[in-house]
């Protein structure tokens, strides 16, 4: 039995073009991540998908039951993959992701999905943190432009940066080609 798996968090489809939240290069990041999911399924390694929903419903997008909040077409479960249903940036938090982990005797994580800056940052640094080999496909990953103080700062930049302070103590940061050429 393989002691990897590919979490693949929050590729939902409201984070698409035509969703209430769309992200800046989904479609290049979810090609991406299913070629990763691919590469796990032919090698036997573990495939875990990771959905989110907002419990307030004044949240913007990923409200409970809508079409916005289920996972997209191109990463679609395929048979028994398990499937955790989470309501913060961090997959870990108050879902059974820890206990599946462990049940399954996985020690390396591989992290794709999005936000780069949200749900991406919070997961790797929680998996590292609770000792996984942790790995995230940088260009699996998508983000979108975010504002603070009256700056906008662009997609691309956010995501740098945070894939930036991921590898620095985190997560061993790889592209899709070099991730599944090993």
């Amino acid at each position: 039995m393989s002691k990897r798996a590919i979490v693949v968090v929050d590729l939902q489809n409201d984070y698409w073009p035509s969703g209430k939240f769309p992200l800046v290069g989904i479609d290049a990041a979810a090609a991406n991540a299913a070629k990763v999911v691919e590469a796990a399924r032919a090698s036997g390694d573990e495939v875990i998908h990771v959905r989110h929903e907002f419990t307030d419903p004044a949240m913007p997008f990923f409200n409970p039951g809508t079409e916005g909040s289920e996972i997209h077409p191109v990463v679609q479960p395929v048979g028994e993959e398990t499937v955790i249903l989470k309501n913060y940036p961090n997959s870990f938090k108050d879902t059974g992701l820890k206990q599946h982990l462990e049940e399954q005797g996985i020690e390396e994580v591989v992290i794709v999905g999005a936000m780069s800056h949200m749900c991406i940052a919070a997961t790797g640094r929680a998996a590292s943190d609770y000792g996984y080999k942790t790995v995230v496909v940088h260009d699996a990953c998508a983000t979108r432009d975010v504002e603070f103080g009256g700056v906008t700062v662009p997609a691309a930049e956010v995501h740098a940066a945070n894939m930036s302070a991921l590898a620095f103590a985190y997560a061993q940061v790889v592209g899709t080609d070099e991730y599944t050429a090993r």
